[in-house]
Formats: structure tokens, C-alpha cells, sequence
């Protein structure tokens, strides 16, 4: 089979053939149709994201397809069954192997582009804005980097909650993607004061930042009394620092958050968001954004554009499986 792996991070990842893997106990082996790719792929290729194997490793952290085989005494749903896995990596692959418990079947109403594009994005963003923000309708919300893979759901999450979304993204094609998306307010971060903006509008209450940098300290200077802000990500490379007297006289709190981490600690709350989350899609209520399907083979394209900001939405490899 063909998988796209990362053999060193200090060279460029490419296409091996590698065996068919085996599942061992408690996995599935999945004939992968579709994988999503995420802001952490591009991190994982430099060795600089928090949970990052040993090379060679296959790259891909979230995937969808259909499970062909199960492991010794395993149980889980049947071969045949239409599935998305957050495996954490592995995904850019013809097969692979995952733990059985994380496979979510698929709704016969959506795709395996779709669902390759679904886990990350709108789990991290319900998860954030519900259990960790406490996000509450008609308050403000203030989503940085609003087109992007988390962004562009936060918006829609937002507004599906009773919020007012303000968005911020750079470029008036990205903002338009915002806007259909539900947002009420634009800040094209390219030429608008961000903080300026906020206060205009009279301060925000929550912050969704996986930008960082700037556009953080702008955010927090833009943020009502008792202010929540969730730190998402770090997309601009810059780490941002708090000023903890801003905090204290304005009564703000900063939240990290960080979806995966909620797997090893309380999955419960994951599963419960996520049946939420399928709910609200074979309602017509959510519609994720694919900008761009790419074939395995052009996996470095499809990395490039998220390298390069030239996506809006997620970015999903295909990888010609059959039915």
C-alpha cells in the first residue's frame, strides 16, 4: 500500500510503500477513503507538535473510510461499516490500523470527505465554545482566523449558540466565506485595527484564538470585564505572552484548550459532543467547508496550501479507494 510518511524532520515527507498492516487487539483496519488535513500535519514534519512520534511515522491525523477487518477479540463496529477515526496520525494512507473505540459510524447523508473534514474542526470548536468557554446566546464572540479549518466552525458553532460572531480573517474572499458562514461582523485582519473594531462594536465576551501573536494582545485588549479567551493555536508561529495585570483589573481568564488531550482524560465528553455534532449535520444545521480534495499522490500540494494560507476551510486527500 501506499502511505505518505514523515522518515526524518529534516526532510521533506513522501510516498513509501509499505505491507498491509494487521490490527492488532482493540484495532480496526480501516480502507481509508478520505483524511483532513490540520495546522499540527505541518507541525509534526518539523518534530515541533506536542504529541509527535518517532520517524518514520505516517502522517494524518483524522480520517474516514470503511473498516475491512477487526482485531484479535475486538470489538467494535463490523467490516463494511462507514467510519471516521481520529487516529492522531496514520491517516495519509490506502489502509491503516486504529483503535477501535474511536471509530464513529458515518451518517448515510455524508461523505467521506465530509467526515475526514469533521472530527478536529467542529469537535474542537463545540468542545471550546459549550464545555470550556460556557458561551452563552447574545453574548459576543470574536473568532480569529475565521476562515481557516477551526475558525470557519467556531463561526458557525458560535452562531448555531445564540451568539453575535465577529469575524476577523485576512482578505475579502476569506471574510466572504466567514460571512456565508454566519458571521455577523467582518474584520479583515489585513488592514482593520482589531481592537478598534471590538471596541466599536462594544468589547466581546469570548476570544477563539488559534491565531496567537498580534492578534492575541489585540483580543485581550478588546475584551469586556470577565472576558473569556481560548487559546486554540499558534498559526502565526508566535507564542503569545499574558500580561497577567490585564487579567486582574479587567477579571479575564485565559483557557487552553486543547481537543485531543480531552481523549486521554475524559472521552466522555468528547463522545457527547460529538453525537451532538452529527445530530446537528443530518439536520441541515451544519455544512462543512472542503476548499480543496486532492489525490494521495499530491499530498505535498495539499500540505503546501495550508502551509501557505491559501486555503479556507479544511483541505482533505483522497485516496481513489474503491466502494
Amino acid at each position: 500500500m501506499r502511505a505518505f510518511q514523515v522518515t526524518s524532520f529534516h526532510a521533506l515527507p513522501g510516498i513509501a510503500e509499505l505491507p498491509v498492516p494487521e490490527p492488532a487487539a482493540g484495532e480496526i483496519r480501516l480502507r481509508i477513503h478520505a483524511c483532513g488535513l490540520n495546522f499540527a500535519d505541518l507541525l509534526m514534519t518539523k518534530g515541533t507538535y506536542q504529541e509527535t512520534p518517532e520517524p518514520p511515522f505516517t502522517l494524518g491525523m483524522e480520517v474516514a473510510g470503511v473498516i475491512d477487518a477487526l482485531g484479535p477479540e475486538t470489538k467494535g463496529p463490523p467490516p463494511g461499516t462507514r467510519v471516521a477515526v481520529f487516529g492522531g496520525k496514520g491517516g495519509l494512507a490506502e489502509t491503516g490500523c486504529f483503535p477501535a473505540d474511536r471509530a464513529v459510524p458515518l451518517p448515510d447523508t455524508m461523505t467521506f470527505e465530509q467526515a475526514a473534514a469533521f472530527q478536529i474542526a467542529y469537535g474542537t470548536s463545540h468542545l471550546a465554545l459549550d464545555h470550556k468557554a460556557r458561551l452563552r446566546p447574545d453574548e459576543t464572540l470574536l473568532v480569529l482566523g475565521a476562515a481557516g479549518g477551526v475558525g470557519l466552525t467556531a463561526v458557525e458553532i458560535g452562531k448555531l449558540m445564540g451568539a453575535r460572531v465577529v469575524a476577523c480573517a485576512r482578505g475579502a474572499d476569506k471574510l466572504e466565506v466567514a460571512r456565508k458562514a454566519g458571521a455577523d461582523h467582518l474584520i479583515n485582519a489585513e488592514t482593520d485595527d482589531i481592537r478598534a473594531e471590538c471596541k466599536r462594536l462594544g468589547g466581546v465576551d469570548v476570544v477563539y484564538d488559534p491565531v496567537g501573536g498580534e492578534q492575541f494582545t489585540a483580543a485581550l485588549r478588546a475584551c469586556r470585564p470577565e472576558g473569556r479567551i481560548l487559546a486554540i493555536g499558534f498559526a502565526s508561529g508566535e507564542v503569545p505572552q499574558v500580561p497577567a495585570n490585564h487579567l486582574l483589573v479587567k477579571n479575564l481568564s485565559v483557557l487552553g484548550f486543547y481537543w485531543g488531550g480531552y481523549l486521554g482524560f475524559r472521552p466522555e465528553i468528547v463522545t457527547k459532543s460529538l453525537s451532538r455534532l452529527l445530530d446537528w449535520f443530518e439536520d441541515g444545521r451544519l455544512h462543512p467547508h472542503v476548499s480543496h480534495v486532492l489525490p494521495l499522490e499530491r499530498a505535498d500540494e495539499a500540505l503546501d496550501l495550508l502551509r501557505a494560507r491559501k486555503s479556507t476551510g479544511k483541505v482533505v486527500v483522497t485516496t481513489g479507494a474503491g466502494p
